[in-house]
């Protein structure tokens, strides 16, 4: 149990941590690439709004004489007027977008043939390799995207199809690389916490691994320092019984309630001892289908006296490798669990059948209405399906938890599970030799 914890403790935290830098890795890069995408398409759009080009009055002319007659002119000249236009703050601009920016464009008449092709502003592709990305780009009909490593968009100039291709290599590389290096960085920091989680987690479980025990050995101790009581009790019972005449029922209840502690007793030791995760229980290779046909024809006789429909079906030549005793065990909890609280007239089906590598035994039987979900509780200790916990039906609640611990000392699985509120199926998944 506490190794299963612990396992638990570093999946939840290594979980919890993925999950985090998932969120942190996963906002940056999309925030960087939603940047990337915004810048890109406002470029394009300035080429957009200009025809496919950079607007001219942002080259400065060469200087030139100042000439003596000419009127004095306050105004700003042209290029200053551009760069507060076109590329102010407002369109987080650059004096040096014209030159930085490596595109093209193409421009398609109305039959789809390319009319012009204007490659002056790009080195890195030919005329071949632009004509064939812009045709296909314009039969594509997308209106704006990227095709490879340029960011495109399409508009309407002069009556033509317009398509621009502004080049994003380098973005695209910049941002590529941080999204490897993050991911990389993020795998390294997961990894880094889950070796400190297998270093420092006994150290955080202990206490619980501690407690466990003390539970443990206290239930084990006491189950046997109460043997010897219970059993003078019921000597001295016996004996007073055998001195009277006649029947008495304090007497009779004496040894009736000394049978039910002797029995509880009993099953805690054993609960005890199956929970120990180092129990070492004779394993042998036997006929898990002999072992439940003999069982199940046991309490034949208990379901027709009881006024219960009971059917069995037990596929053949289904073997195991375990311990006899708490396989016969496990069977029997699950028949007497079903017997007990299954009503009056109610049916019990027990299943021995073969799913891939495994063996599933499946006790089913019908109940009084059971919440949704209560189903998962039936396996911890003193737990009882009607939550009644009266001694009426003369068990304890441990059956179940009895039956999970045999269970997973055969490496196998338990779990119950009602889907119609009126009935309850409790099966058992084993491994087959």
């Amino acid at each position: 149990m506490i190794k299963k914890l612990r396992r638990k403790f570093i999946v939840a935290a290594i979980i919890a941590v993925f999950l985090v830098l998932l969120v942190l890795i996963g906002s940056i890069n999309v925030l960087n690439y939603r940047s990337l995408v915004s810048e890109a398409d406002g470029t394009l759009q300035i080429l957009a709004e200009n025809k496919g080009f950079f607007p001219q009055q942002m080259f400065r002319e060469p200087d030139r004489p100042a000439d003596p007659a000419a009127p004095p002119d306050t105004a700003l000249p042209p290029a200053e007027e551009a760069w507060g236009g076109f590329f102010g703050p407002q369109r987080g601009g650059s004096r040096e977008l014209a030159y930085q920016s490596r595109y093209f464009a193409a421009w398609f008449a109305d039959d789809g043939a390319l009319s012009r092709l204007n490659l002056e502003s790009l080195a890195s592709l030919t005329e071949e390799e632009a004509l064939t990305l812009a045709e296909n780009v314009y039969a594509s009909g997308k209106d704006r995207g990227f095709a490879g490593e340029y960011r495109c968009c399409r508009t309407i100039s002069d009556g033509e199809t317009l398509l621009l291709f502004l080049n994003c290599e380098r973005e695209l590389s910049t941002f590529r690389t941080f999204l490897y290096a993050s991911v990389g960085i993020s795998l390294v920091g997961t990894l880094a916490v889950f070796l400190l989680l297998l270093l420092f987690s006994g150290r955080i479980v202990r206490p619980i691994a501690e407690s466990y025990e003390k539970q443990k050995q206290f239930i084990t101790d006491a189950g046997h320092e109460l043997k010897t009581p219970i059993t003078i009790i019921r000597a001295d019972a016996d004996v007073l019984q055998s001195e009277l005449d006649e029947e008495n029922e304090w007497i009779t209840d004496i040894r009736r309630q000394t049978s039910r502690l002797a029995e509880l007793t009993s099953d805690l030791i054993y609960l005890s001892k199956m929970e120990e995760e180092n129990a070492a229980l004779p394993m042998q290779e036997l006929s898990l289908s002999e072992l439940v046909d003999e069982t199940a024809r046991s309490f034949q006789a208990l379901a027709f006296s009881k006024g219960k429909v009971f059917s069995s079906s037990v596929a053949p030549d289904l073997r195991v490798s375990g311990d006899e005793k708490a396989l016969a065990k496990l069977v029997s909890i699950l028949l007497d669990n079903a017997m007990k609280y299954s009503p009056e007239g109610g049916a019990v089906e027990l299943r021995l059948e073969q799913l891939g590598k495994t063996a599933r035994l499946s006790v089913k039987n019908s109940t009084a209405p059971m919440e949704k979900g209560s189903a998962d509780r039936l396996f911890e200790r003193f737990a009882r399906e009607d939550r009644s916990r009266n001694s009426e039906s003369g068990g304890f609640g441990l059956g179940l938890a009895i039956a999970k611990a045999v269970t997973e000392a055969h490496r196998g699985k338990i779990h119950a599970q009602s889907e119609d509120g009126a009935s309850l199926t409790v099966t058992a998944e084993l491994p087959l030799c």
